[in-house]
This record gives C-alpha cells, structure tokens and sequence, in this order.
C-alpha cells in the first residue's frame, strides 16, 4: 500500500539548455534562478532565524558547481560532458548487463536512464562512484577517467558526485538530525551552531521541517527519501545520482520528490542522473534520457524524441506504462 506523505507543495520552474548531437551543452542564462528571489526560491521555504547562514551555504554550492561546469576539459572546442559512459562493458558471472554502452551527461543536466527491471541501471550508478568496474570502456566524471582509480582517489570522486539510494541508506542508529550533519561534521568547515542551522534548513527546504529528532524508523518511504537529498546536498556535491525515487511512494510524494529535484537542479546547476521506470516522472524531469535494454543503448535523446519514435521496443515499453493505473 502506498504511503499517505502531507507535503508543502513546491512550485516547478524548468530552465533550458541547448544540447547538440554530439553530446556537448551550453547552458543558458535563462535556466538560472536566484537562490532568493521569488516565490519558487529554496531559500523561501527557511525559517527567518537560519535563512542567511543557509542562503550562504548554498550560494557557495550553487557557485562551486557553476566552477565545475567550466573545469570540465573541452571536446572539440566544445564543452566536455561531465559524465560519461564510453563503449561500456560490464557482465556478471557470463550474464551480460551492459553491452558497449555510450551516453554523457552534460553539467547541469538532468539524465534519466529508463528500462526495464535488470538491464543495468542501478549498475550503472554503482559504476559511476568505483563501487564497480567495467570489464571494458571508459566512465569518465569531471572529464576524469575514474576506471584507474584506487580507493583513495575514488573518495575523491564520491566527494564531487552523492547518490540517494532507494532505501535511503540512512544511519538507523542515530536521528535525522545527526544523520544530515555528518557530512557537515566530516568536513569540519562550520561551526557547531552553523551545522545546526544549515541542518534545520536542508530539512525544511525538502519538506520534513522539524524531524530533526526523529530516528529514520519513524519516517515514512518518501520522507526517508527526502532526508536523504538533505543530506546529499549537505556534502555539497557537484552531481547526485538518484536511484528510483518513486518507488514505494504515492503519486502526491512523487510529484513533490520531481519537483524538488528540479529546482535543485535549477538553482545549484546540479547535474544529475535519475534511475526510474516510470516514464511520467522522466517526461517531467530529464533533458535526455537513455533506455537500456538487451544491455544495449536502445535509445538516447530525448524525451520527445523517445515518445515520437516508431522504433517498437520503444513503442512497447510507452504502450505499457500508459497502462498502469494511477494509484
């Protein structure tokens, strides 16, 4: 049964980017939106007392990842992608899961890789932070090669570039608040009080105002979720990575979790990668997506390109989700 989450309700604002065929992407000024102007503003949703330390931390993300998209070397005279896949291999036991697979994702983007159940989606996230590596190809991050990497370096990548598990993956033995401040503490960048603020207003940006003394036993599916993204954003990333976040949730959480992704995405210019099966959730947030299937590349554009296609194992796999009913 699906679990009944009472929400504020954030407003969606899209930005656009140009992309061209070769994967490479300018993103444009009018998908910039002011940390504090507007109704749509994350800052909005802070209380008064924490707001300007807040407005500060997340200033410094939104022009630390603006940095980040100019590092990335460029590929012909053109901006590079941020991340991408290269000619990719990966089996397990001579079961193939991926099969030559190529796609990018460019900074500031958000990808949605879309497929059935086990053609390499979750493998592909867990690729991308070494927690696996291809038998064959190129993942690159930041424009790195990270195939070669050791452990040490790869703490390195796993800085730049957070996931948001399916489950959450929260610390069970501690509360919601200690749970969001450890990055924080890790870093050792703020002080106690600053932590503490910055930690009320991650929470009450993605909507679990208040939890901060709350175990993750006591969360529901979709705020575990939404703790999560806090504490991904409270490490300051470059990327996040977001593994089936409507799973397990109802149609009201999942509509709150898309728009949320978005407007980080608009006004931190984060790039991210988001794993769904459900198509809906991907027409309302991917720039491209790429559809995996028999370990292939089936398809990468986007959304619009997928839904007017005539290929039929595209056609196949639209006509299908059409016919879910709506919980």
């Amino acid at each position: 049964m699906a679990e009944q989450d009472s929400e504020r309700d954030p407003r969606n604002k899209r930005g656009v980017e140009a992309t061209d065929h070769e994967g490479s992407a300018h993103v444009s000024d009018a998908g910039t939106t002011d940390l504090v102007d507007g109704d749509d503003s994350l800052i909005a949703e802070v209380s008064p007392d924490v707001a300007p330390v807040v407005e500060e931390f997340m200033e410094q993300a939104a022009q630390q990842n603006e940095a980040a998209a100019e590092a990335v070397p460029d590929v012909r005279n053109k901006p590079g992608s941020y991340i991408s896949f290269e000619h990719v291999y990966k089996s397990f036991d001579g079961f193939v899961v991926l099969d030559d697979v190529s796609f990018c994702v460019n900074s500031g983007e958000t990808l949605c890789i879309l497929g059935r159940s086990g053609v390499g989606k979750s493998v592909s996230l867990q690729m991308l932070l070494g927690f696996l590596k291809p038998d064959k190809g190129i993942i690159r991050v930041a424009g790195e090669d990270i195939c070669g990497l050791n452990e040490r370096e790869l703490q390195a990548i796993r800085r730049k570039v957070t996931m948001v598990f399916q489950n959450g993956a929260l610390f069970d033995s501690v509360t919601v608040g200690e749970n969001v401040a450890f990055p924080l503490r890790e870093r050792g960048e703020l002080a106690e009080e600053q932590i503490l603020q910055v930690v009320k207003g991650l929470l009450e940006m993605v909507g679990v105002a208040g939890m901060e003394d709350l175990l993750p036993s006591d969360l529901s599916t979709g705020m575990k979720r939404s703790v999560a993204i806090a504490r991904a954003l409270a490490a300051q990333p470059e990327a996040v990575l977001y593994d089936e976040p409507t799973t397990m949730v109802d149609p009201l959480m999942a509509h709150l979790l898309g728009d949320l992704i978005e407007r980080l995405k608009q006004q931190l210019h984060l790039t991210s990668i988001v794993v769904t099966h459900d198509t809906r959730f991907a027409k309302k947030l991917a720039d491209r997506v790429v559809f995996l299937h028999g370990g292939k590349a089936h398809f990468f554009g986007t959304m619009k390109e997928m839904e007017e296609s005539e290929d039929p194992v595209l056609k196949e796999f639209l006509a299908l989700d059409e016919l879910t009913v709506p919980v």
